[in-house]
């Protein structure tokens, strides 16, 4: 069958590369055309567009990019029809993704399936219109999700597991841990690690950052060891590691968990990564304007934590410093902690078990394939 996948991120690019694999398991003629990235070309296909030509955000840069932005979605549109898929699968994104359903719904017979659906359960609630008239079937990641769509919104979904916990799992099993490896191989030192995951995205990265490091500087006993992140220039975390002594990695962020003994992390799957990792955490997540956007979180997000840790376990297990509660001090608080409360760390562990075991067991993208290629043999 022929698939055509859209992506908008990183994150898509690394959890639709591992769908594609597994659909070409299920369904040996697969052939794959996409708006992704580098991970889904290396599995095969045609890649039309990379995410990094789509990905804006925030309303400024969104604003001055309305142009390339929908001539992007006029392409997507028109070569989705020309291709004429057996299905279309997209793959979070909403506001590019939501746009393009609607599109093919209204004017084609392209059945419409969305592998990790909107996170409209935070915001945009009513979203949910647009989704029960333009997607055919829905795949869902995050196991709170089938109350909210099901129950709540009596939209019927598929919950097939959490593709993150298969990424971690497989990694693991195939890289046994090496301390001294890994600081070799990097020219770290040999010290404990307090990794730093500050975001995908400039501005996340120039909010958080700085305050990071000020929080991490103190542990003399450590290390800092930052994740780049990919599609990031190298040269654009000189200005904020000047002076200091933080080591930058790309493309090592597992492997960098997996050695870490803390971790400061923006929200985000970041943090479900470093928990799988069982790595304890502080989830940090300053904005401008800090009192200001606390305020507007309580009266627009639905949901009472910000973390897929939190979200999924349903309680506190992660300390979230988001808004103005992000500041040097407190972040600096909660790493002591972490690193010095030997029984406050070990609660965390605990809760990451609890959380981990609310996810069920791995086989995510073959879940999702097995079902994708069912439906299309169903009609």
């Amino acid at each position: 069958m022929k698939y055509y996948l859209i992506v908008g991120e990183a994150s898509g690019d690394l959890h639709a590369s591992h769908l594609m694999a597994a659909l070409q398991e299920v369904d040996q003629a697969a052939q794959f055309r996409f708006f992704g990235g580098d991970l889904m070309a290396t599995v095969g296909g045609t890649l039309v567009k990379h995410y990094r030509e789509l990905a804006y955000m925030g309303f400024i840069p969104v604003l001055l990019h309305l142009k390339t932005i929908f001539a992007n979605m006029r392409l997507c549109k028109q070569d989705i029809v020309e291709w004429q898929p057996d299905v279309l699968i997209l793959v979070d994104y909403p506001g590019f993704n939501l746009d393009i359903a609607k599109y093919i719904h209204s004017n084609t017979q392209i059945p419409v399936y969305y592998y990790i659906s909107p996170k409209i359960w935070a915001w945009k609630e009513y979203r949910i219109k647009n989704i029960r008239r333009d997607v055919d079937e829905l795949f869902s990641i995050l196991p709170f999700e089938v109350d909210f769509f099901e129950g709540k919104h009596h939209y019927p979904i598929h919950y097939v597991g959490n593709p993150t916990l298969d990424e971690v799992t497989a990694y693991e099993a195939a890289h046994p841990r090496d301390f001294q490896r890994f600081i070799a191989d990097n020219q770290l030192q040999d010290k404990p690690i307090i990794a730093l995951l500050a975001g995908s995205r400039k501005q996340e990265i120039k909010d958080n950052l700085p305050k990071m490091i000020e929080a991490a500087r103190a542990f003399a006993d450590h290390q800092m060891v930052l994740a780049g992140a990919p599609g990031i220039d190298p040269d654009y975390y000189q200005s904020f590691l000047q002076g200091t002594d933080v080591k930058v990695l790309f493309g090592q962020t597992y492997p960098l968990l997996q050695h870490a003994d803390a971790a400061l992390v923006t929200s985000g799957t970041a943090t479900l990564e470093t928990a799988i990792f069982r790595v304890p955490q502080v989830v940090c997540y300053y904005m401008r304007f800090g009192k200001i956007v606390s305020w507007l979180k309580k009266m627009v997000l639905s949901v009472k934590y910000i973390s897929l840790v939190n979200l999924i376990a349903g309680r506190e297990v992660v300390q979230e410093l988001v808004a103005d509660r992000m500041t040097v001090a407190n972040a600096h608080a909660e790493l002591s902690r972490l690193l010095k409360d030997e029984a406050y760390r070990q609660r965390m562990l605990d809760g990451y078990e609890e959380m981990i075991r609310k996810l069920g067991a791995p086989g995510a993208p073959r879940k999702a394939a097995e079902i994708m290629v069912l439906k299309r043999k169903q009609v």
